[in-house]
């Protein structure tokens, strides 16, 4: 085993009782780091609960020679997100490692899509990245170290049918991740979006017979990096699946300049608007929102 380790440091993953939290968890347990399991055991749309689940992979950890501790309460609740990383502080002494992985899915098409479900999905995915977030990042950030991971999707990125509220969900997280890694960069605390895939519950109804091996095993390096002390990425969008690893970014085409526009001006000069040949990437931190200022600004100075 190589030198990157976990000894000394508390981590707390939610959705961590299946799938890829579970992955997540003892990977980072088994290098040494001190886990709090969290699952609140529901379905894979978010009904119900068991305790089970969570307790059973702290169980897998504890009997493995490491230390965790379960922890069933729902990151859809402030209270929830609160107690989770309360279960930290009383159980380990602190937090330095976060992982958002609490995931549910309310399939539907977008006609046929009810509010409620939109919400509840929302509910998880964004207020549970808030809850325990807000619970975690402002004492990380007074101790001078924190390693922040949510958890985003290809669905976030581009899109899937039947599933908006899960995409929605997911494409959210990327805002409040670069939001987190720009006020975190001061005080020594990063925040990534992990997009992965892999062979889960959430899978279930897809016809996956001709997939390769996407298990979530091939999934935790990753997150193990971007846990890591020594990984000095922020505000990056981390990619893996299948094997597969890469970096997601935003980019633009370089784009044109005039001072005065007509709809007519818009379809006249839309190659040139939309020609990929040239295009501009601004990295979220230290300054991705005021370089995005900064160089349209200049082309209108400059004439374009």
């Amino acid at each position: 085993m190589s030198g990157f380790g976990f000894a000394g440091r508390v981590a707390v993953v939610t959705g961590a009782g299946r799938g890829i939290g579970r992955a997540y968890a003892r990977l980072l347990a088994e290098r040494g780091a001190k886990v709090v399991v969290n699952d609140l055991g529901g379905s894979a749309a978010g009904v119900g609960s068991d305790a089970g689940p969570a307790r059973a992979v702290a169980d897998e950890i504890v009997a493995a020679g490491g230390e965790a501790v379960a922890n069933t309460d729902s990151v859809a609740t402030a209270e929830g997100g609160a107690t989770i990383v309360q279960t930290a502080l009383d159980a380990f002494g602190g937090i330095d490692i976060l992982i958002h992985n609490a995931t549910i899915n309310r399939a539907a098409p977008f006609r046929d899509l009810a509010f409620e479900d939109f919400a509840r999905t929302l509910d998880v995915h964004v207020g549970g990245a808030f809850h325990v977030a807000k619970a975690a990042f402002p004492r990380m950030c007074d101790a001078g170290y924190g390693r922040i991971v949510l958890t985003s999707s290809i669905a976030g990125l581009y899109g899937e049918s039947n599933i908006a509220a899960y995409c929605t969900g997911k494409g959210a997280l990327i805002g409040l991740g670069n939001a987190l890694a720009n006020e975190g960069a001061p005080f020594g605390v990063n925040c990534n979006c992990i997009v992965p895939a892999a062979e889960t519950r959430l899978a279930e109804g897809r016809d996956t017979s001709a997939f390769p091996p996407w298990g979530p095993e091939l999934v935790a390096p990753a997150v193990g990096w971007l846990a890591h002390e020594t990984c000095t990425m922020t505000g990056d969008l981390f990619v893996s699946l299948a094997g597969r690893m890469a970096k997601a970014y935003v980019a633009e085409t370089r784009g044109v300049y005039q001072p005065d526009w007509t709809i007519e001006d818009v379809a006249r000069r839309l190659g040139e608007i939309t020609d990929p040949k040239e295009q501009i990437v601004f990295s979220p931190v230290p300054s991705g929102f005021a370089d995005h200022l900064s160089s349209s600004f200049a082309m209108a100075r400059d004439g374009g």
